[in-house]
């Protein structure tokens, strides 16, 4: 089930959302070139890049020996926002930004929503460190950031109307789905893949897909939702 746009229209220019898309698609431009340039030792440069500008669990926690270099571990947390580890995983996340924050922006406002974006990626590295902390495995990607954007969309707009591709086997169809079900199947996939991997994983590193930064930054921007009050009423 891939949503493709839903059927509010913003009644402003979504300059944050925007901006947010480009600067992630020019950080993820400059990881390939990293890896791409064809040097000795390119490969090894763009994972260097990921573990120095990504976060990991254990340097936020302090759980871990890697040395606090450059930058900060709670640097990081912002700076992990803008990596991917390829083409799939930001086009992802930049569709579900494109199709879900234009909205969330319209109700916040643009500065609002800008340190919407931004705390609800932090609480959703802080929800991943706080399920693994002492995890060496960089955290990376807008998904924690846009799950908190997708929390807020639900409580504001849960009756717009999400134009779905739907896939089983040979069978595809576009159909118009209320975002409460396709976002309350999309966080109910998150919380049962969260679990499963929790259980399967425990007492050994995971790796993966961060899916309980998905959960907390879903869970934490409906919450920053009450504490930053949209400026204008919902729209259905």
């Amino acid at each position: 089930m891939i949503p493709l746009k839903d059927d509010i229209p913003s009644s402003s220019l979504p300059v944050v959302t925007i901006g947010v898309i480009v600067l992630n698609v020019l950080v993820f431009l400059y990881q390939l070139s990293l890896g791409g340039s064809g040097e000795p030792g390119a490969t090894q440069a763009a994972e260097q890049f990921v573990f120095e500008f990504g976060a990991i669990p254990c340097r936020l926690t302090g759980a871990c020996s890697i040395p606090d270099t450059f930058p900060h571990p709670a640097v990081t947390v912002l700076t992990s926002m803008f990596l991917h580890g390829g083409l799939f995983h930001i086009a992802g996340n930049m569709l579900y930004l494109w199709i879900f924050g234009d909205n969330v922006e319209d109700a916040l406002g643009h500065g609002r929503f800008l340190l919407f974006y931004v705390l609800s990626g932090v609480v959703a590295a802080v929800g991943q460190a706080l399920v693994n902390p002492s995890s060496g495995i960089p955290m990376i990607g807008a998904s924690g950031a846009i799950s908190g954007v997708l929390g807020a969309y639900l409580l504001q707009f849960p009756y717009a109307r999400i134009l779905t591709l739907i896939m089983v086997g040979f069978f595809i169809r576009f159909v118009y789905i209320p975002a409460v079900f396709v976002l309350g199947f999309w966080i109910v996939v998150q919380a049962l893949n969260g679990l499963l991997t929790f259980s399967v994983a425990a007492g050994r590193e995971m790796g993966g897909v961060a899916w309980f930064a998905h959960i907390g930054g879903f869970l934490g921007g409906m919450g920053l939702l009450f504490v930053l009050r949209p400026h204008r009423p919902s729209r259905l």
